[in-house]
């Protein structure tokens, strides 16, 4: 009969699109084909007669009349709850009263009249033909309108029971049919009803929702019987958030959460849950990896190993903010000692998930976080065969690593943000230690990208960055000596010291590849104008150039012949030959001057007289 599908799927459908009153408006319009097609519409002209009760043997010949009472309970409801909206945004302090709310409660008693009548139908499943699964819903279904008129007449205790009994009855089917109706039902309309009553009875808030759905569950022998016959283990200690480890222990809820130095206690139920979750799905990430089957996973498998401890995660770090945002609108001062608590946890789970995140990422980056680059296959996988690719593709791996780092970075970024992280100076040195080494492996990556572009001073450059980032890190103190389990924030000295290594290595390679460059350039620069024979004190980096040996045609050159040898007595012997050229030039002198006389007496103009 499907009696949940049949509500839920037509509320989803009408109020994806509109409210209350037009599920109200197109629940009138089914009733009046149901009733049409049973037969049970007065003919224009005449009186009215009042329609016959439905029976068992009705249910049994045809389903529409389940149908028939399901859409004039859904009717009613939906009235009731279109006036509960509208009355609800009208600001007042005193609330919906008077006969807003005595109109409420009727219409919602009205629909629970229609669902009580259905559950009384269904049990007698011989002659209506109903199953197991066709009367727990109804009960489920007659459990969460009851609830929803208790909880408009302010009486928390019968509400609770009542959503105590719907909510055991939707969980137990969830575990035989995976239904996304019986999850949305669950935490859309009863847990959050369930919870507002407890908070009403002023009930603890570390007490989790199975356990308090099981406390407050009715004792009639005939619902439990009929609950059992489908979940024989939803009244036990497995269904109160009791958990299987990995290696099949049970896992009780955490009581209290430690951060740094810090010990709070867990106050909200939903939080160790989620926590309990979180454990759970960390340790069996752990065997996982563990074993032969996780070590010799490739890097996406071990990646979307990490898919359910991430979720896991995000699920404490949900239920951390809507605890501190309840705690804000009920105007509780944020120096209390329940919104520190909560500050704190919001700091550890946000931290927790951020180590996954990152995980996920070193993961994916290949082995060593990326510092051994498999060139010729996929990062982090060892191919049974190797092949030569081509540029294009080991620029496309690398631009995926550089992402990966980028979002590790953001990560990184986004934890400084979280309360009481700043103050911290010692968490934040191991920080920026840890933020360096990822700099690092970004720089590593982008430099790897220009030597395939035969870019040897941009590469240089980067990789020389990367070695005085990883430096940095190196000489922090706040690195972890070594790590264990799955990879998440923690980094080992191992692993910085095999990435500086690799730096230097690189850097090196580089740095001889530039000095070669530069030479080569040189030399082509020179080689226009010198031939070989002239430069053969220099390296030739590119080659010898075979045209270019000698000049030719030879040219006039001077070249060194008998060179001069200097003695330290130079200045301190006589020689012979300097006494005999001084007499000789003393003559000379005195035989010019003389002639210079006679021709200076002797020269006449053109006229015959001197000038």
């Amino acid at each position: 009969m499907e009696v949940t599908d049949f509500i839920f799927s037509r509320r989803e459908e009408v109020l994806l699109t509109g409210d209350y009153n037009a599920y109200r408006a197109q629940s009138s319009r089914r009733l009046h084909k149901l009733r049409r097609k049973l037969g049970q519409t007065t003919p224009k002209g005449r009186k009215y007669v009042a329609k016959r009760a439905v029976t068992a043997e009705d249910v049994g010949e045809n389903a529409a009349y389940v149908h028939l009472l399901l859409v004039s309970a859904e009717r009613a409801w939906a009235q009731a709850m279109h006036m509960k909206a509208t009355h609800s945004a009208v600001p007042s302090a005193k609330g919906i009263t008077g006969a807003a709310r005595r109109h409420i409660v009727s219409r919602l008693n009205k629909a629970a009249g229609y669902a009580r009548e259905l559950v009384q139908l269904l049990q007698d499943q011989t002659t209506s033909g109903a199953s197991e699964t066709d009367v727990l819903e109804a009960r489920a279904y007659l459990a969460s309108l009851f609830g929803a008129l208790y909880l408009e007449k302010q009486r928390w205790e019968d509400c609770l029971r009542s959503y105590s009994v719907a909510r055991v009855i939707y969980t137990a089917l969830g575990q035989n049919v995976k239904k996304d109706a019986f999850r949305d039902l669950l935490s859309g309309t009863v847990d959050p009803s369930l919870r507002y009553a407890a908070y009403q009875m002023k009930l603890p808030r570390s007490k989790p929702l199975p356990s308090l759905a099981i406390d407050y569950f009715p004792a009639d022998s005939e619902i439990r019987s009929e609950v059992e016959k489908i979940d024989p283990s939803c009244l036990t200690m497995e269904a109160v958030g009791a958990r299987k480890t990995a290696d099949g222990a049970t896992q009780q809820l955490p009581e209290t959460i430690t951060w740094r130095s810090r010990t709070v206690a867990l106050e909200d139920a939903s939080i160790s849950q989620a926590l309990a979750a979180a454990s759970t799905a960390e340790s069996r990430l752990a065997s996982w990896l563990a074993e032969v089957a996780g070590q010799s996973a490739s890097a996406t498998d071990k990646a979307a190993a990490y898919d359910q401890a991430i979720i896991a995660s995000q699920d404490a770090v949900d239920a951390t903010k809507t605890a501190i945002d309840e705690l804000t609108s009920e105007g509780v001062d944020p120096g209390d000692r329940r919104i520190q608590a909560l500050q704190i946890t919001r700091t550890a789970v946000n931290y927790a998930l951020i180590g996954w995140r990152v995980g996920r990422n070193r993961v994916l980056c290949g082995e060593e976080d990326g510092v051994l680059f498999d060139a010729e296959g996929k990062m982090g996988t060892k191919p049974a065969t190797k092949r030569i690719e081509g540029n294009g593709k080991k620029l496309t791996k690398l631009r995926e690593q550089v992402v990966l780092y980028d979002s590790t970075l953001q990560s990184l970024d986004f934890i400084l943000e979280l309360p009481g992280v700043a103050a911290d100076s010692e968490f934040v040195a191991e920080l920026d230690a840890k933020r360096n080494y990822f700099r690092a492996l970004r720089c590593l990556a982008i430099g790897r990208s220009h030597g395939l572009l035969a870019k040897s001073k941009q590469a240089l450059a980067l990789h020389s960055k990367a070695l005085e980032l990883v430096s940095l890190a190196s000489t922090s103190s706040q690195t972890d000596a070594d790590t264990q389990g799955p990879p998440r924030l923690d980094i080992s000295r191992r692993q910085i010291q095999a990435l500086e290594t690799a730096l230097r290595s690189l850097v090196a390679h580089y740095r001889g590849l530039v000095t070669i460059e530069n030479l080569s350039a040189a030399e082509t620069a020179d080689s226009g104008t010198q031939p070989l024979i002239e430069r053969l004190s220099e390296y030739a980096g590119d080659g010898v150039d075979l045209a270019h040996l000698v000049p030719y045609p030879p040219q006039m050159q001077p070249i060194p012949v008998k060179p001069l040898f200097l003695d330290v007595a130079w200045n301190y012997i006589d020689y012979p030959r300097e006494q005999h050229a001084a007499p000789q030039q003393q003559q000379q002198q005195q035989q010019a001057e003389p002639e210079a006389e006679e021709k200076k007496g002797g020269r006449r103009g053109w006229f015959g007289f001197g000038r």
